[in-house]
């Protein structure tokens, strides 16, 4: 089968799927993982698909995330200062994750200089990087369009088998007797199977998140090891967390 033929199946089940995986496009084809491999980078330097780690996306996944940027202008000014803080804690030659999370977006701002290799599962983190020095892998998985991000089972035990020194992560709620939790058990997965292989979790928090339970209770206090906040954290709540082992930044 010749290239178009090939890039016409391709740019189909991309629009179907919205995203595209190696192995299984060299199945369908049946030809090599190379010469997909080689079909994408074609596609991609004509600004028809964007790579992944294992297979591609289409561009208006990652160029348009409307909901996430709603999402992402909350609280912007704090999660700005978070984000600036934990980058502080990133060096050259780190391997970190940054979630799908807007709390965690900023972060990519503060780091895009840095020779480091950033997992993600995110389409807006891959898309701000992808032209630094930071080297960039995406987890493969279904394309959730909303949260711009990559989830379920593919995703999960992709991330499970990578070591990252730093995981940074966002949360939904976060409190002393609950833990964390979250209002969907996509993310939560992905949380935790990063968190419990990471070396060091910081939880990004800004202070209305606090104190606050969803309904999916997923990881004890001491899932997290250092917490990152914002000044507006009530100081009677912060100490009960250093007093309960946590390592709180603000």
């Amino acid at each position: 089968m010749n290239f178009q033929l090939r890039k016409q199946f391709l740019l189909n089940t991309l629009a179907q799927q919205g995203s595209l995986d190696v192995s299984y496009a060299a199945q369908q084809l049946r030809t090599t993982p190379i010469t997909i491999r080689r079909d994408l980078a074609q596609l991609a330097a004509e600004g028809l698909v964007v790579r992944t780690h294992g297979g591609a996306v289409l561009p208006e996944l990652v160029k348009n995330p409307v909901a996430f940027t709603r999402k992402a202008t909350t609280h912007l000014a704090e999660k700005t200062s978070i984000c600036q803080l934990a980058a502080s804690q990133i060096a050259a030659g780190d391997t970190i994750f940054i979630d799908c999370g807007s709390t965690t977006f900023p972060l990519c701002p503060f780091i895009q200089h840095l020779k480091i290799r950033v997992v993600t599962n995110s389409l807006p983190v891959l898309f701000e990087l992808v032209n630094s020095p930071v080297q960039v892998v995406l987890a493969g998985g279904e394309v959730d369009a909303e949260r711009q991000a990559m989830h379920g089972t593919v995703a999960v035990e992709q991330l499970k088998r990578y070591q990252v020194d730093k995981a940074f992560l966002g949360v939904d709620g976060f409190s002393l007797q609950r833990g964390l939790s979250a209002n969907s058990e996509k993310e939560a997965s992905i949380s935790l199977a990063v968190g419990e292989a990471a070396r060091h979790v910081y939880l990004l928090c800004d202070a209305s998140k606090l104190e606050q339970d969803k309904y999916l209770q997923f990881a004890p206090l001491s899932f997290v090891d250092t917490l990152v906040t914002d000044s507006r954290a009530s100081a009677e709540v912060l100490a009960r967390y250093r007093e309960a082992g946590l390592a709180v930044l603000v």
